[in-house]
């Protein structure tokens, strides 16, 4: 497990990345576009910026789809939603427990700004 101590984010480094690259995704597409080309787009910046990554791959016999893992080690969930949900959260840990990872990240293209919601895998 890799936790940066100045500032006790797990994954800080590798989180900080992908919030650029959320970033730029935004910036290129907009506010209103479907999920879809958000996704798109987030996977060519990471193959841009050389980030192992898998995309939407069904996980054992769960029916989970996850949108991205990231170096086996951060789930990603992509929203195009005017708001994220308490449902939504549940659904990412549903993700982290069946992978038994410990973080998840919701990105929400939709929102006023983009900004990462960080849900963690509870034991």
């Amino acid at each position: 497990m890799e936790i940066n101590s100045a500032s006790k984010l797990l994954f800080a480094d590798m989180t900080y990345r992908l919030n650029g690259i959320a970033i730029q995704v935004r910036k290129e597409i907009g506010r209103y576009g479907r999920e879809k080309q958000y996704c798109d787009l987030f996977e060519l910046k990471l193959k841009e910026n050389g980030i192992a990554y898998r995309r939407e791959q069904t996980v054992g016999g769960t029916g989970n789809r996850f949108d991205f893992i990231i170096a086996d080690k951060i789930v990603i969930e992509i929203k195009a939603k005017t708001f994220v949900i308490k449902e939504d959260y549940f659904q990412v840990q549903r993700y982290l427990h069946s992978v038994n990872l410990e973080l998840g990240i919701i990105y929400n293209f939709r929102e006023e700004f983009v900004k990462p919601h960080r849900v963690l895998h509870l034991q």
